[in-house]
């Protein structure tokens, strides 16, 4: 029986690479949307594509790390290379969409404030909500989107946090399905 182990560090440099690149490819899935069709910004159907484009990618770069280990890898291996990659990712997506909305496009919050406030407001007004309690929760919901769309340093990081640990719950699970053992009595061909 012969064992063989990954090349860790071509599988963490392939991690950083696909994290960089889904990144930049979330980053111009956004700026598609906001210029091109900014109608979608916060509707379910922009939330869906993006959901299923980054699904998509999530499952092509794993299978693709999982080559650059060699076809075999462990549970743990998986994870802290998945991770690593949806954390750069994340960071890459998430640091932009700040920094865009601050500095690039400072409209980018207002248009988004004005989009979600619009949205929950015709649906309260459709499940029959009262003109007091509409009021009421229309204006918790204006203060905390404030604080979401304009966030100061310290709720970035604490966003971030978030963000990074719902990311490794989904590092948890894609671990979970691409791990791939090595056979017990694995032959190669000599």
């Amino acid at each position: 029986m012969e064992t063989t182990t990954i090349n860790t560090s071509a599988v963490r440099s392939a991690a950083l690479k696909n994290g960089i690149i889904w990144g930049a490819i979330s980053i111009v899935l956004f700026l598609v949307i906001y210029y091109i069709a900014p109608e979608l910004m916060g509707s379910w159907i922009g939330s869906t594509i993006t959901f299923l484009v980054g699904i998509g990618l999530a499952v092509f770069f794993c299978l693709d790390l999982r080559k650059h280990a060699g076809g075999y890898w462990n549970f743990s291996q998986a994870l802290l290379n998945i991770f690593i990659m949806f954390l750069v990712s994340t960071a890459l997506s998430y640091f932009f969409t700040i920094i865009f909305s601050k500095y690039i496009e400072p409209e980018y919050a207002i248009k988004m404030k004005e989009t979600m406030m619009s949205s929950v407001e015709s649906t309260y007004k459709s499940v029959g909500l009262d003109a007091a309690k509409l009021d009421e929760e229309m204006s918790k919901m204006s203060t905390e989107l404030d604080k979401t769309l304009n966030p100061n340093f310290s709720q970035i990081i604490v966003g971030f946090g978030i963000s990074a640990t719902l990311y490794f719950i989904g590092a948890l699970i894609f671990a979970a399905i691409f791990k791939k053992e090595r056979p017990i009595f694995f032959k190669t061909e000599e």
